[in-house]
């Protein structure tokens, strides 16, 4: 199954695992709770989903990558302790307590969070020493003679042979015991997971022109040539960095990242012509309504990837408005909830020294379950950047009723609303002047299905147009869904051919 299938099936599985009867106790008795284990080719995105997981789930997260570890670390150190059994004294060899199972009680101990995932990379790649107790951890749910603690779940992930020559093979006996999830990469999945948190147009757009080059794992004689979907996003990050210092990424630079010398030369040839249309092609001015003949003409004659990569550049510039659009409506609607709080509590609207001790009081919480979130890691970086922003926004606030009271706020408030208001237009009107500039390049071309496709695709633009309409996307999503059911009809009636054909024959 694909990433995003894999994700929402651990989702139900921990959800199963950590619901309670009336009595408080588990549904699902910790003994019958099977491991995950979670197979699946490197960099395809195992560890980043049980992140996402925890933040989702609101649950504990503590992960290990067990080829770091040695058996001490693992199971505990050994120390000799007297006991008394039928009146005599006996040397008894224990152990201290495992480091990992230390791990999850001081997460316990540090988030007041006490039910959680345990989670276990690389578990199938340990020393031999290593492996007995690997396999008494999937079956018994121990390090040593340590327990897990009740409410953690525990999550392991493996690579296939094919992909690590020091993998062992676990027996059936363990197979049986854990609950087991086989994935592999898709370009889809990743494409609609690359849109929602912004990676780079140039990563995309190639990507959607060689669909072949997202993942591939080769042996050669002068050893292992690979591009990961883990390896398109971090060279995404560094582009974006780079073109803010205003340094170049050549093919040695993509290499560092997409180690597949063929695959890596041929990206960075492509990112000089991304660069290059997007100069050429002057897609800030299209998105402002500034249309060029010269330019729309160039597009109609140009080949099919050319087409493809300004479609991309006019996607990805758009995607930065539909993301701005979304962060300051959510900003703005959180607000408004803490303000409505707020209100709620005032006995006098115009008593300053009342509303300012209400906000502060708002602030105070909204900053402490900040804090506690954060520390908790329940937070990815655009989840903290928007609370940031609403914190500063209640300080905002704080400043107006001083002036003003509870009407300052109001004013202060309505300031906000009426930049995000601002914003949204900003953004409807690129949309428009997009479908302008690609309608008067290509008519209504089979171009115009693709940047309607990718609209829907896309997390950022999909939330803008359900939320604010867009009269040309509707009227083109209907014909493409339209185009889809009469295919999906002249399939059927071809087979029932085939098969009344074959009937005859017989």
């Amino acid at each position: 199954m694909n990433i995003k299938r894999a994700k929402e099936e651990i989702k139900n599985t921990i959800e199963a695992y950590l619901l309670k009867d009336e009595y408080g106790e588990y549904e699902i008795p910790s003994i019958r709770q099977r491991p995950i284990l979670l197979m699946g080719p490197p960099g395809v995105g195992k560890t980043q989903i049980m992140e996402q997981i925890a933040r989702e789930c609101r649950i504990g997260l503590v992960a290990y990558t067990i080829t770091h570890h040695t058996r001490q670390s693992a199971v505990g150190l050994p120390f000799i302790k007297e006991k008394e059994y039928d009146g005599k004294l006996y040397s008894v060899t224990e152990y201290t307590m495992s480091e990992i199972i230390a791990s999850v009680h001081e997460k316990m101990e540090q988030t007041g969070i006490r039910e959680g995932i345990l989670f276990i990379d690389e578990i199938n790649c340990v020393s031999e020493t290593m492996a007995p107790m690997m396999l008494q951890f999937l079956q018994c749910k121990t390090f040593g003679n340590q327990q897990m603690p009740e409410g953690w779940i525990i999550v392991a992930a493996g690579n296939p042979p094919e992909y690590n020559k020091s993998v062992r093979d676990f027996d059936v006996v363990t197979l049986d015991r854990v609950k087991r999830i086989d994935v592999e990469a898709d370009f889809a999945v990743w494409k609609e997971y690359a849109y929602k948190e912004k990676l780079h147009g140039a990563v995309i757009s190639y990507l959607d022109i060689r669909k072949n080059n997202f993942y591939q794992i080769e042996t050669t004689v002068d050893g292992k040539y690979f591009a990961t979907a883990r390896g398109w996003e971090d060279l995404s990050q560094i582009l974006y960095v780079y073109e803010k210092l205003g340094k170049s990424v050549d093919a040695q630079v993509v290499g560092q990242y997409i180690q597949f010398p063929r695959i890596a030369r041929d990206f960075a040839n492509y990112l000089e012509l991304y660069y290059k249309y997007h100069r050429d092609y002057k897609i800030d001015e299209i998105l402002t309504g500034i249309m060029d003949p010269s330019v729309i003409s160039r597009l109609h004659f140009a080949d099919f990837d050319e087409r493809l990569s300004v479609m991309g550049l006019i996607i990805s510039r758009l995607g930065e408005e539909f993301r701005l659009s979304w962060e300051m409506d959510r900003i703005v609607t959180e607000l408004f909830g803490h303000l409505k709080a707020v209100r709620g509590r005032l006995r006098d609207e115009d008593d300053r020294a009342e509303t300012g001790r209400e906000l502060q009081t708002e602030y105070q919480a909204a900053e402490e379950a900040f804090e506690k979130a954060r520390e908790a890691e329940q937070l990815d970086r655009k989840q903290e950047r928007l609370e940031r922003a609403v914190l500063a926004g209640l300080k905002k606030m704080q400043r107006a009723a001083a002036e003003n009271g509870f009407s300052g706020v109001r004013s202060a408030f309505s300031e906000e609303t009426k930049a995000r208001q601002e914003q949204l237009d900003r953004t409807g009107g690129a949309l428009e002047y997009a479908f302008d500039f690609l309608e008067a390049a290509f008519g209504q071309g089979q171009e115009l299905v693709v940047f309607v496709t990718e609209l829907t695709a896309g997390y950022y633009s999909a939330w803008y147009i359900r939320e604010n309409g867009c009269d040309r996307y509707y009227m083109y999503n209907k014909g493409l869904l339209f185009a889809e059911r009469q295919q999906e009809i002249s399939r059927q009636i071809d087979e029932a051919k085939d098969l009344m054909t074959g009937a005859d024959r017989t």
